[in-house]
């Protein structure tokens, strides 16, 4: 099956190497490309079947750090993948949080690209050596506050809602919760959505982690 990628990068020319990286595979499909977080949005409007989305941080009209935290709220289901030569603390710390499920930096070759772009499908949150430190850093810290404040407030979730986190923290997608639970793709992505919400998280593993902690599931 192929991977459908999404690629939102303002640059012709570096647009234009990652298409070549990405064409060296055969399960990766480029859908297309976004010159900026708005084209993003709207050719995601008309075209939201994406597994990956690789985003470039500095853009016109709408940066990728704007753009990831609209694509999450939106679209939770995407993988997002920042592809950027920014490892400042400020630019990782704020791409972390606007949702971001990796890091890797432009000069990255084919084949790391390659490896990322499944490690973030199967769970995982990639990133380029040279950054692994300080997010890592940036992570232990940020977690702790995050988790010390969500934990001292009560968060109510629906008997639907722990089902389908139930579900999900086995690594089942929305299709095979569906059929287990007789509703619909749609009804458990609005589910998901409202779980992200109340738990304050942007993704799976962080819903899944928070719950457990919790004792949600």
């Amino acid at each position: 099956m192929k991977i459908n990628i999404g690629l939102a990068e303002d640059n012709n020319f570096l647009a234009e190497s990652m298409r070549e990286k990405l064409s060296f595979f055969d399960d990766l499909h480029l859908k297309y490309t976004a010159k900026n977080g708005v084209d993003l949005l709207e050719k995601l409007a008309g075209d939201h079947n994406l597994d990956v989305i690789l985003m470039d941080i500095q853009m016109p009209e709408m940066d990728g750090i704007q753009a990831t935290e609209q694509v999450k709220s939106r679209y939770p289901q995407i993988k997002i993948v920042m592809i950027t030569v920014f490892d400042d603390i400020d630019t990782i710390f704020n791409a972390i949080r606007a949702g971001a499920d990796g890091y890797l930096m432009k000069e990255t070759g084919p084949k790391e690209l390659h490896e990322g772009i499944l490690d973030v499908l199967d769970g995982g949150a990639p990133m380029s050596s040279a950054i692994a430190t300080k997010a890592l850093k940036i992570l232990r810290s940020a977690e702790l506050v995050k988790s010390d404040a969500v934990l001292d407030e009560k968060v109510n979730l629906s008997k639907r809602e722990v089902e389908i986190l139930e579900q999900l923290s086995t690594g089942l997608n929305y299709q095979l919760i569906a059929e287990n639970l007789f509703i619909s793709p749609q009804t458990v992505r609005k589910h998901i959505e409202n779980i992200y919400r109340k738990l304050q998280v942007h993704n799976k593993m962080e819903a899944v982690v928070k719950a457990k902690k919790q004792n949600l599931i």
